[in-house]
């Protein structure tokens, strides 16, 4: 593990900040800041990447965990975002293929629903088309049963299944991070941009506020790249840019896989309004989303699931295993995240299209909008732009994105070896090379290791106990209570790399519960205290 604790890292990257001017500032710390840094650092340029509150805190830790071309927007005529999915999602499969694992997905055919076999299954050859591979085909009725036992939706035919991918999003922007600090760039969370600064009209820098000392700094830059998500327009005031986001909540609930065990993921159409719905097996869980609403809270406040959305929710899950009968009781998490959508005029929500947008504006170069599974494009053409600038040239490329994982412990099982790969890449071997067995085992109903708790604590960054649990390891969405019925050994596994001391743990301990309580939890359920 790291020589220097997290803090000394910190404290000494911090001090070097204003020593020189950087070819890139990238400022946000979800998958779009994060690819754009990893490809500006992959070409040799000079990056500087920051983040306001915890890497991947806000959308990028809270989708629907999904490396997909999007069916739907097959549907909405949207050929250019399909294609440029599906390929994208194969080279991550062929990349990262421990992170980003294959999922077969199910839809129920029903008499007198839409979108009908058909239609669907001139839409799946159209998406094995793009993909270059045929994964979908056709079950009867007995087949079907089979796949996905319990499934009933009314007058059901048979079914179409086909294949996508799934991964663990707050994961990924943290290989992706990675691969921008073996290249040289300097990532830091808990530094905000407190404003840009200009010469002659053009940005030429931005002005730092370190969250955690209070302490300004002042950093030169030759582009400075907006990746902040549904917070860009904000930063986009001080070049005079007008609004252009629709910010869109989505939320998920997360029931215990012993609840609603299946093998493939189900998609349906939501009853109700049509609304595509999924549910499918995650990290020894149950999840099921989504929701797409109009978000019209404050978008600094942590975003919280609503009654009605756990209704609707249930409501599509009961709608196709009548014989569940879920109820709220059920459900040991949920969690909500606001997606930068650009604003394009549609009436609904979930008629807003999802493409990204990338543009200059006096040097300040916005790139929001766009799908977790294109980030590499994406951060593409936010280099194309900046090139000029930086004074640098560039061209596009299919580099390849992750370094190789290292040869792991042999005498470890399978499963080990794939998680530890899926987790840390090519340090996968460095950080777990002084593992014992104990640290080898999962926390009871997740596929969580002990030991990637200790790695967390000691080379990750981990400022808050919310950083540990809900984005570095995922215990806080997967274990009800937010994971606190473990905390005496977390504690003994974390302490020795957390300068926190006895009175921060009690500090850090209550924020958690609190946070938990109000935006991880169902809006009536509350969990008991408990003690350090």
């Amino acid at each position: 593990m790291g020589e220097l604790n997290p803090n000394a890292r910190r404290a000494q990257a911090m001090a070097q900040l204003d020593a020189q001017t950087w070819d890139l500032v990238v400022i946000g710390g979800g998958i779009s800041g994060a690819g754009v840094a990893q490809q500006a650092a992959r070409r040799g340029w000079r990056v500087l990447l920051i983040e306001q509150r915890d890497f991947a805190w806000g959308t990028s830790s809270r989708s629907s965990k999904l490396v997909h071309g999007g069916l739907r927007y097959l549907k909405e005529g949207d050929l250019k975002t399909t294609l440029h999915s599906v390929r994208e999602r194969e080279r991550l499969r062929c990349e990262a293929p421990e992170l980003i694992e294959p999922q077969s997905f199910l839809f129920a055919d029903c008499v007198g629903r839409k979108p009908g076999r058909w239609l669907f299954q001139i839409g799946l050859m159209v998406y094995d088309l793009m993909a270059g591979q045929r994964s979908h085909c056709w079950a009867d009725l007995a087949t079907t049963q089979t796949l996905a036992p319990g499934l009933a939706p009314p007058k059901m035919r048979g079914s179409l299944v086909f294949q996508d991918a799934k991964t663990d999003d707050a994961r990924l922007v943290w290989r992706v991070l990675m691969e921008a600090q073996r290249d040289g760039a300097v990532t830091l969370n808990y530094v905000a941009a407190q404003g840009l600064q200009l010469d002659a009209g053009r940005v030429s820098g931005v002005t730092l506020l370190d969250v955690l000392s209070g302490q300004q700094t002042q950093v030169r830059a030759k582009a400075v790249v907006n990746a902040t998500g549904a917070w860009a327009d904000r930063l986009r005031r001080a070049v005079g840019g007008d609004p252009m986001l629709r910010p869109l909540r989505g939320s998920h609930l997360v029931v215990p896989f012993w609840r609603l065990p299946v093998a493939q993921s189900i998609s349906l159409m939501h009853p109700k309004d049509g609304r595509p719905v999924f549910l499918y097996p995650w990290e020894g869980a149950t999840l099921i989303g989504t929701t797409d609403l109009d978000h019209r809270a404050d978008i600094d406040v942590e975003p919280s699931i609503t009654q009605q959305e756990v209704d609707y929710l249930i409501e599509a899950v009961n709608d196709q295993f009548p014989a569940a009968a879920l109820k709220p009781c059920d459900v040991s998490a949920c969690y909500a995240g606001v997606r930068p959508v650009v604003d394009d005029g549609s009436g609904t929500a979930s008629q807003a299209a999802r493409d990204h947008v990338v543009l200059d504006e006096s040097g300040l170069i916005t790139l929001t909008g766009g799908k977790l599974t294109t980030f590499r494009l994406m951060a593409q053409d936010a280099l194309a732009l900046a090139a000029p600038r930086v004074g640098r040239p560039f061209a596009r490329d299919d580099a390849v994105l992750f370094t190789p994982v290292a040869d792991l412990n042999p005498r470890w099982s399978a499963a080990v070896r794939h998680r530890l790969a899926a987790r840390y890449g090519y340090r996968s071997g460095e950080l777990s090379q002084h593992a014992a067995e104990a640290d080898l085992q999962t926390l009871p109903g997740t596929n969580t290791l002990w030991l990637e708790l200790a790695i967390a604590a000691s080379d990750e960054a981990v400022v808050h106990l919310d950083d540990l649990l809900l984005r570095r390891a995922r215990l806080g969405i997967l274990l009800p209570r937010g994971g606190l019925d473990h905390l005496a050994r977390i504690r003994k596994m974390c302490e020795p790399h957390l300068d926190w001391g006895d009175a921060g743990w009690v500090v850090e301990i209550a924020r958690y519960q609190a946070l938990i309580a109000a935006h991880y939890q169902l809006p009536t359920v509350k969990p008991e205290a408990t003690s350090p």
